[in-house]
Formats: C-alpha cells, structure tokens, sequence
C-alpha cells in the first residue's frame, strides 16, 4: 500500500493561497488529475518509470510542505514550484491592478492567487484542444472520462489521482475510447496532431521557451488544431507566459460584466494597461466566474475540500463535446 514519507519544506513568495492556487489549475471539481481536499493538493507524476503522488499543504505563511509516496520530495522541488507558481513576482500586477477600480477590489479578494503551469507543454495542448468551443462544465467532463480511460490511477488512503497519460497512449488508443469519451472527431485527430508533434521534437518547450512570446504563439499555430485562442492558452498555462491573454472568447465578455458591475471595460484598453502580466487577469475571471458556482475558496473562505468525487452540476445532455446553449465561441481553433 502506497503511503506518503516524511515532509519537506519548499519556500513560498508572498502572497500565496494553496486553495486559490489549486483551484486556479484544476477549474472544476471533478478534476482527478488535480485533486484538492481538506486544505492539501494532490497530484500523481509519472517519471523515472515510476508513478509518484505529491501531497502539499501550506505551511504558515512562508512555505509549503510537500510529501511523495516515493523517493525524496525535494527532486520534485522545481515541478511544484512549476505547478504552483510559488516563486513568481506578482508585484507588476498588484501595481497596475490597483489603479482600475473595480480590478482592484478583485485583486484584493483573490491576492494569493498564483499563476499555475502544467508540469508539460504536452498537459497544457491537451487541455486547450479538449476545451475549445464548448463550456467549461461539458470539457471537464469529458476530459475526466478520456484521462480515466489513458492514465494511470493512484490511491494512497482516500484519494484517488490519476497521472495525466503521456502522448503515446493518446497515439496508440483506438479511435473509440476517445470518442467514448465524448471528443469529436475533429478533436481527436488534432488530439493525435499534437501528440505526434510531441513525440518528433516540434512540440519542444525548451525551444518555445527561447522565442518572444508572438513567436512561440505562431509556432504553435503550426499544429494542426491549435488557433490563436489555443495557443494563448498553452502559453500562458505551459510556459508561465504572462503577456498574453487568450482573446476571441465569449466567456471573458461575461465574466467581465460579472465581475466589473456597472463599469464599462473596453478590453482593448484593459490589457494594454495590464501591458506584461494581463494573463493574470485570465486567472481571476476564471476565479470569479467559479465562485459563482458556490466555491468556498473564491469565495474567501474556508476550502470546502474539493472532493474529487464531486460531480459537475452541469446538466447531464451537456456533458458531451458537442454545441448548445453555452457553447463558448474562442477562434477558429477546430474544424481546421
């Protein structure tokens, strides 16, 4: 039976929340990749040929402590701190959200909020392609269904995480597993576009990390299924890129009106002010669009656990990749 071993410590910049952090990464509830529950946040990682789950908890407000169920949780040093943006300078962004009024009260509800990465390029042109053009509620369902069909599932007590599958299997499967799962067509051959470009070097993070961002955005919009939307999302998810902001998509328009009130935001002039760190606003319209979905953590207060059993409370004949009322229009990402 797999149990965790002794605690390290990993320090923190200041300011920094775990629960928002988490929340921030996983998006939904029943994210079993990313798993949030009782104040910790689990993760299962697949190196060295072998599947480790990392526990991590705040420790005061200076640190974290994280434990492993193999080796020293100190090799996962630069992974966690790649997840959970704990060493990143936000002090750009509190300057520049200070000076937009109704920013700022959201800045200040959300101050802890980190920006996260997935802990490979690969994990995040993934989650942009399965995302794209349908609600937030319909993709996360359909992502845990494929992810529990590829990866692989580790328990350690209570919780249960599944490591997030590696290309090959994503090449290898039978159309029907995916399509199972509630993908498209269409997105399973983009899925299997970027899993080949993975595995033969052009979809190589070392070489889009040396590009300025436009670049490495154009770069990516080489792959067949990732648009301008997507490859904002991957870059600002899989490389930490800050000074981009994944436009064309409905849902920044209504969760600016949510949370701006009564003010009138042209977003044009919104992240030209925000200028090198507007992808942060990308975290806190997530944020804000989730806690009106009754999250404690957003909310401000005590994380509620975040079962990784919970279901979405999407309606069941949405949970498919398909188009309906909330379908959520980003570019011309699919059916390229």
């Amino acid at each position: 039976m797999k149990r965790f071993g002794p605690a390290a410590m990993l320090p923190v910049r200041d300011p920094f929340r775990l629960d928002l952090t988490a929340q921030a990464l996983r998006r939904i509830g029943s994210n079993v990749v990313d798993v949030f529950e009782e104040g910790t946040y689990y993760r299962a990682l697949r190196a060295g040929g072998r599947t480790t789950m990392l526990a991590i908890r705040s420790h005061g407000s200076d640190g974290i402590e994280v434990r492993c169920t193999a080796g020293d949780p100190l090799a996962y040093a630069v992974t966690v701190e790649r997840l959970l943006g704990t060493r990143v300078d936000l002090s750009e962004w509190f300057l520049r959200a200070r000076r937009i009024v109704w920013l700022r009260a959201v800045a200040e509800r959300l101050c802890g909020v980190k920006p996260p990465r997935y802990p490979t390029l690969w994990e995040a042109c993934v989650n942009a392609i399965v995302f794209q053009q349908i609600s937030i509620y319909a993709a996360a369902a359909i992502m845990r269904r494929v992810v529990e069909r590829l990866g692989e599932a580790v328990r350690v007590r209570s919780v249960a995480c599944v490591a997030f599958p590696p290309p090959r299997r994503w090449l290898e499967c039978d159309d029907e597993l995916l399509l199972s799962g509630g993908l498209s067509r269409n997105k399973v051959a983009h899925l299997r576009s970027a899993a080949e470009a993975a595995l033969d070097g052009r979809l190589d993070e070392a070489e889009l990390a040396r590009l300025p961002t436009p670049l490495a955005a154009a770069r990516l919009s080489e792959i067949r299924g990732i648009g301008p939307w997507s490859a904002a999302v991957i870059l600002l998810r899989g490389l930490g890129r800050l000074d981009i902001f994944p436009l064309r998509d409905s849902g920044v328009a209504r969760s600016l009106a949510l949370l701006a009130g009564d003010a009138h935001v042209d977003q044009a002039d919104l992240l030209e002010r925000l200028g090198p760190v507007r992808g942060m606003l990308y975290y806190h319209l997530l944020l804000g669009r989730l806690s009106t979905l009754n999250d404690d953590a957003v909310r401000g207060g005590a994380p509620d656990g975040g079962s990784n059993q919970r279901k979405d409370r999407q309606p069941a004949h949405l949970q498919r990749d398909s188009s309906g009322p909330l379908r959520r229009r980003n570019d011309a990402d699919v059916d390229q």
